[in-house]
């Protein structure tokens, strides 16, 4: 039975009592992506694991450890999307975008990633991202114009503390020399460093920058920086990410440290952090991939992204005291004696909620002073009290639960009653 009544390990539910604050904040991301003029995508729920084996990379923990996949009943490899960018590009190229006049500018919302790891605050093994992609703009400015768009984001939610870091993880024309440096400058200590690490110097380097395990922390401590060994037009990308980024009045600090865990970045990388204590950690990451599109099957294509967990960042928020205001659940609440009084207010309640009033009616039988305590939990701004005598003289009686005036009103004028009142 337990089995039936618990939410599987890494799942939360999303109950009434919270939900109006994911509503905020999809409404301020919604309202700042249209400002910017990103439009919607809304893409499946899982894929064909060969999209994230080539899009993700297998070399990422992702793939080796986290994906959720299975054989369904057609004997195909599904799997249950760990991330968002994979399926846009997907879709990018599947529902030919490409061919549209570019830049294609994107944002997906309410999208549930599913990784098998470790449950912690702010990051469940189902948890939810607010991304944007945009396809077809090569140029600085397009990585500066979503950073600006998070950090839009985040302005308007109230959340505070927060650092800007970046970094140029190179090209497929530079990075081979840097993996030469790291290399080098690892292989020393290779005995020393965790298992993942060992393997990671052999299938790919740069992601031992990282390792969050102490001690290959601190012997990365002076690993050499991507910075130093840039080909010159991934420098000259960066040096325009800097000069775009003061234009806009974003600070910013340079790590050359930031690599994310994922395979398909190129140039630019960054991460948005909250240093606010009690809630430090990673609240937006993403950064340029400008192979990605080709590399599962499109056209040469530009582009450049990042994911933000809304759950990491409802606990930022909570932390930092940010308060959402919850909304009240109703404007009028209808409060009756009486089965003839009952069947008028349900009429009533229909009339006025056709007109968008926010209506409700007793359903629980309760007594009449019961119901001005359920409407006043309601937050209901007015109640209605329809009794013997009301049905008798053809009225109701409308009451402002705030400044508690009351007055009659013709049943029949209710509904413009309450127009003008609000």
């Amino acid at each position: 039975m337990a089995l039936i009544t618990t939410a599987p390990k890494g799942t939360k539910d999303v109950t009434p009592a919270e939900s109006y604050k994911w509503r905020h904040i999809e409404s301020v991301m919604r309202e700042v992506c249209d400002v910017f003029g990103f439009r919607e995508i809304r893409t499946p729920a899982f894929e064909h694991t060969e999209l994230f084996l080539r899009g993700v990379g297998q070399t990422t923990d992702i793939v080796q450890k986290e994906m959720y996949t299975f054989t369904d009943k057609g004997n195909r490899s599904i799997t249950l999307k760990p991330e968002g960018t994979a399926g846009v590009v997907r879709a990018f190229i599947e529902d030919r975008i490409y061919a549209d006049a570019q830049p294609t500018k994107m944002f997906y919302l309410y999208c549930p990633v599913f990784r098998y790891e470790r449950p912690q605050a702010g990051r469940l093994r189902e948890h939810h991202q607010f991304g944007v992609e945009v396809f077809g703009a090569p140029d600085a400015s397009a990585d500066a114009e979503i950073i600006a768009l998070a950090m839009t984001v985040f302005r308007k939610l109230g959340v505070k503390e927060l650092v800007l870091n970046i970094n140029s993880i190179g090209c497929e024309h530079c990075r081979p020399e840097y993996t030469k440096r790291l290399k080098a400058y690892f292989a020393p200590h290779l005995d020393k460093m965790c298992d993942d690490c060992k393997r990671r110097f052999e299938q790919n380097p740069l992601r031992l920058l990282d390792c969050k395990n102490e001690t290959c922390v601190a012997i990365a401590k002076d690993a050499p920086s991507m910075l130093d060994t840039l080909c010159d037009d991934c420098a000259q990308h960066f040096t325009d990410l800097k000069r775009y980024l003061t234009a806009l009045g974003i600070e910013y600090a340079v790590n050359p440290k930031i690599v994310r865990g994922l395979d398909y970045y190129t140039k630019t990388v960054f991460e948005i952090v909250s240093t606010h204590a009690g809630s430090q950690g990673t609240v937006c990451g993403g950064g340029r991939y400008d192979k990605l599109v080709e590399e599962i099957g499109g056209p040469p294509m530009a582009g450049v992204g990042f994911g933000m967990g809304m759950e990491r960042l409802l606990l930022v928020m909570e932390n930092q005291g940010v308060e959402i205001p919850r909304p009240a659940l109703c404007d009028v609440f209808f409060c009756t004696y009486g089965e003839a009084a009952k069947t008028q207010a349900v009429a009533l309640c229909g009339a006025l909620r056709s007109k968008g009033v926010r209506a409700e009616v007793d359903h629980a039988r309760r007594s009449m002073k019961a119901q001005f305590k359920y409407a006043d939990k309601l937050g209901a701004a007015y109640t209605v009290v329809i009794g013997d005598d009301e049905l008798a003289k053809g009225v109701v009686k409308l009451k402002d639960m705030r400044s508690g005036e009351e007055r009659e009103v013709e049943a029949a004028e209710l509904a413009d009653a309450i127009r003008m009142d609000r």
